[in-house]
């Protein structure tokens, strides 16, 4: 299970570096201009979404850190219930 939370923990981190490339790759302003994009920024990178609430900046490398904590705490409580599921299931079906 510590490597599946670890393969969270790097989805996190590929999606901040995702989105440096995209925000590199257009003006910073532009997607704060297209709803679908900010969207998807504030849903995917939560840490952004309470700098942006809150009133303050947050740099990359502690965007780096909280998003990669809150996929490893997302896939922790995801594997943890899918566990739980898979033995209910293996429990109800061999009685």
């Amino acid at each position: 299970m510590k490597y599946r939370i670890a393969m969270w923990a790097s989805a996190g981190l590929l999606v901040v570096c995702g989105w440096q490339f995209y925000i590199h790759a257009i003006a910073p302003a532009q997607i704060a201009a297209d709803p679908t994009a900010w969207a998807l920024a504030l849903l995917s990178c939560p840490i952004i979404a309470l700098g942006f609430y809150l009133g303050f900046g947050v740099q990359i490398g502690w965007v780096l850190v909280a998003n990669a904590f809150t996929y490893a705490l997302i896939g922790l409580l995801v594997e943890t219930i899918g566990r739980r599921i898979r033995h209910v299931l293996q429990f109800t079906a061999a009685h």
